[in-house]
């Protein structure tokens, strides 16, 4: 007999087509058949088609598993990861300290606070502020978050899926993916490896980084970080001047990626695309204390919505994040919070000084061995990345290589885009010791 669900609910008959439970004989075989069920209940929700489009996993996690995968098939090896930039630095005396008294006052009832400002507290706002940005901003254009990644995914949500976008290639991954899942790209194209429907800005060593703009197309989003991950590039202010009027002249908005900024070290490198003129009328800039404050795990960025900025009807930019911060996130963590005004303390400022210098040591020392061994090789000066040229070879067979011969976790080129094929980055956020063991193993496959 045939059993199923009451009703001939939209998805139900499809389901009872297929599960029989049988109480005659097989009289072929002249056994009872037992019951069966050929496929499990489904509900009558239609996928996000867009999510259908994305390619394989989020590159990270991908990482993660294969290194994984390595470790426990050769348990007795010592790895060693250069990959996915994550800091190893235990947070410093004195940012640590406020961390422990914001924890400490919730324990109190003077000291308890519950919900705060979405926007972030009005003390955080001001020091950022002053402190970061030298008063160039106000307060009230400066939103506090829970980070920089969680933030372009915001934006996405406010730009809606009618936006189109262009991105540097190689470049950080979530921008592409958030325009995806938001339903501003087409299919994924075999043939370029891109999604149509997304611009993507060629930046390599044959022009310095810096996409050629003079053949770009106009797109209401340009997607720009610097220093650039993966490669380390940071571009200059004459470059991020061009920038601006390329924005100015198309009239689309700038989303600058600055959280490696603190890692800049040339003299002609904004640190902010806020000190470029005419920046405040197309830019947004989002940062984060995550690698220079060991905030990696705390969770701690901010987003500037300059005034400025307003939509084509004239609306301020800036009202549409104030809705979806307050729609959709009630606020930083209070602990949090309080370790970031430690952070923006001078003595809070000097420790993130120190956590910079030890990072980017790290970057020198595995830049410079990598040229030593004749690699091409760039990143490293004003980033704590460093991009390694593999000319003609797949950038995963390289990362298997590298895995299997020396131990190390790195990261594939193609991982960051089709421009990435052909490179290796590598992280400086490991310890001194572990950097100059890679750097050993380097020279012994390599020298």
């Amino acid at each position: 007999m045939m059993l199923g669900f009451v009703g001939s609910g939209f998805l139900g008959q499809s389901v009872v087509s297929r599960v029989q439970v049988s109480s005659r004989k097989d009289a072929r075989r002249n056994v009872r058949v037992t019951p069966r069920m050929d496929a499990e209940y489904r509900t009558g929700v239609k996928r996000n088609e867009n999510f259908s489009k994305l390619q394989a996993g989020y590159l990270f996690p991908e990482i993660a598993r294969r290194r994984n995968a390595y470790i426990e098939e050769n348990p007795d090896k010592d790895i060693i990861s250069l990959g996915i930039g994550d800091t190893t630095l235990p947070i410093p005396d004195h940012i640590r300290s406020g961390l422990q008294a914001g924890a400490s006052k919730l324990g109190t009832k003077e000291g308890y606070s519950g919900y705060g400002a979405e926007q972030g507290s009005a003390g955080l706002r001001d020091k950022i502020a002053s402190n970061i940005y030298s008063d160039r901003v106000k307060p009230e254009e400066v939103f506090v978050s829970d980070g920089a990644k969680c933030d372009i995914a915001r934006l996405q949500m406010m730009f809606g899926p009618g936006t189109t976008s262009a991105v540097q290639d190689p470049s950080y991954p979530v921008y592409v993916d958030t325009s995806v899942m938001q339903g501003q790209t087409q299919l994924f194209n075999e043939g370029t490896s891109q999604f149509d429907g997304i611009t993507y800005m060629r930046c390599d060593a044959s022009n310095g980084f810096f996409p050629d703009l003079e053949n770009t197309q106009r797109t209401d989003v340009i997607f720009f970080c610097s220093p650039n991950n993966p490669t380390g590039a940071a571009a200059s202010k004459s470059q991020l001047e061009e920038l601006v009027s390329f924005a100015k002249k198309n009239g689309s908005i700038i989303v600058y990626d600055a959280a490696y900024a603190p890692f800049v070290r040339s003299s002609d490198v904004p640190k902010s695309i806020l000190e470029i003129e005419g920046a405040r009328e197309v830019a947004i800039e989002c940062n984060s204390f995550s690698k220079y404050a060991g905030f990696t795990g705390v969770r701690l960025g901010w987003v500037v919505v300059p005034n400025e900025l307003k939509y084509s009807d004239g609306t301020k930019v800036r009202a549409d994040f104030n809705r979806v911060m307050t729609t959709c996130f009630n606020g930083a963590s209070n602990i949090a919070q309080s370790g970031g005004l430690a952070c923006l303390d001078k003595e809070g400022l000097d420790e993130i000084e120190g956590l910079i210098d030890y990072y980017m040591k790290n970057a020198a020392l595995l830049r410079t061995t990598m040229i030593d061994l004749g690699f091409d090789v760039y990143g490293g000066t004003d980033a704590p990345y460093v991009w390694v040229s593999f000319p003609g070879r797949s950038s995963w067979d390289v990362f298997s290589e590298i895995l299997e011969k020396t131990q190390v976790v790195t990261i594939p080129g193609a991982g960051f885009g089709p421009g990435g094929d052909g490179f290796i980055r590598m992280s400086a956020f490991a310890s001194k010791e572990s950097c100059e063991e890679a750097c050993e193993r380097f020279r012994k496959m390599y020298g």
